[in-house]
């Protein structure tokens, strides 16, 4: 049975792909900061997929987006100036969570500011797949070609195992950073909590009055000062340290 030479380079490729996807697994599960996780899929997907020049991803945060990774300084102000204007493939891409592939010369009459920087730095193709976990849109990673005819159907399914594995780090990522925050946010009210009670009890054992009464002093403080409570609390410990 003969074996076309399209063949045997697309079985190349998918091995190809597959190794770097297990390296990645490793500085995923190492919980690696979540830059060094994007840089790192970022520098897998230039290799493998065929053409590609330069790789970027973008991570999107409400309205604003930002180049997260990238293999060549010199494609970033093509991201930049997509985020500048407002449009662009790799903005089209996150919106409307479809891949885009596009010749550049193609492009220009729907972003011809896109169109622009790409052709200055020698760019002639693009391929921009989205980065999102259901209706959660984090952002799209966007591949860069240096001739008109870089990419094809196979190289867009090849992009989407790398988006699939970009989502995943992203969204752990906000993830444990959500956690830190909430952890963060709860020590910060345990200590409020404790400095609170520290100068409610005080009160009572200068006032002799009930615990209520006692609150009630430090809420009356906070009211007619404008004053958080533990501000409150905190000045009356002070107070009575100094005496």
């Amino acid at each position: 049975m003969l074996v076309s030479i399209n063949e045997v380079e697309s079985a190349a490729r998918l091995d190809e792909a597959s190794a770097a996807l297990e390296d990645l697994q490793g500085v995923l599960a190492s919980e690696e900061p979540i830059q060094d996780a994007l840089q790192g899929l970022a520098e897998a997907a230039v290799r493998v997929i065929a053409d590609a020049g330069a790789v970027t991803i973008t991570i999107v945060d409400g309205e604003h987006a930002s180049t997260a990774a990238s293999t060549s300084e010199d494609v970033i102000r093509i991201d930049a100036d997509q985020y500048a204007s407002g449009e662009g493939p790799c903005l089209e891409a996150a919106r409307t969570l479809t891949p885009v592939r596009v010749a550049v010369g193609e492009a220009r009459q729907r972003w011809p500011k896109f169109a622009d920087t790409a052709e200055e730095a020698g760019v002639r193709a693009y391929l921009s797949a989205p980065l999102a976990v259901g209706d959660d849109v984090l952002g799209s990673l966007n591949v860069y070609g240096y001739t008109d005819e870089a990419f094809d159907p196979y190289d867009e399914a090849l992009l989407r195992l790398f988006t699939t594995a970009a989502s995943g780090a992203i969204t752990a990522a906000r993830r444990s950073s959500r956690s830190r925050q909430i952890i963060t946010n709860l020590t910060k009210a345990l200590v409020s909590r404790a400095e609170i009670d520290q100068a409610k009890g005080a009160l009572m054992a200068v006032h002799g009055i009930e615990a209520d009464a006692a609150f009630q002093q430090l809420v009356d403080e906070s009211q007619t000062t404008n004053t958080k409570l533990v501000e409150v609390a905190r000045r009356l410990m002070e107070s009575l340290r100094r005496e």
